[in-house]
């Protein structure tokens, strides 16, 4: 399975617009070779660098296993936004306080489509999938304010 964006390169910085200091709308994504057997996708964006741990600025859940697009600044259609670190559903553009971070956006594959209210958040969620991921991708962006 490949997760790729027209916006950035694997590791290297993401544009303004999609951080705090811009739009702060998600990135364009492209989703390929997606197994034959995936009922739905998950995509979890966080940065593991941020100074309280763990920062979750993204997730989505029951997104169509045909989707080869999310276009920018929009949610999967009929897919389910689920609670950030923020407290609210929603992308949340990277916005560091210092030094350069890394935010990675895992596609994770699920052999079932996914019952579960939008209030849940990325920890209990991925408690839930772990025995129904059949394949992940990843994407790091990196961004700093510096």
């Amino acid at each position: 399975m490949k997760l790729s964006s027209p916006e950035f390169a694997n590791f290297e910085e993401i544009p303004a617009r999609f951080t705090c200091d811009g739009e702060s709308i998600n990135p364009a994504l492209e989703i390929g070779d997606v197994p034959d057997n995936a009922e739905s996708l998950v995509l979890v964006v966080d940065d593991p660098d941020a100074p309280s741990g763990d920062f979750v600025h993204w997730v989505v859940f029951n997104i169509d296993p045909r989707i080869e697009e999310i276009p920018e600044g929009e949610v999967p259609p009929e897919s389910i936004q689920a609670v950030t670190s923020t407290g609210k559903s929603g992308y949340a553009g990277p916005c560091p306080p210092s030094g350069t971070h890394r935010y990675f956006f895992r596609l994770y594959a699920l052999n079932t489509a996914l019952d579960l209210p939008p209030f849940i958040t990325a920890d209990q969620l991925m408690h839930r999938v772990k025995a129904h991921i059949i394949e992940t991708a990843e994407l790091v962006g990196l961004y700093s304010r510096d």
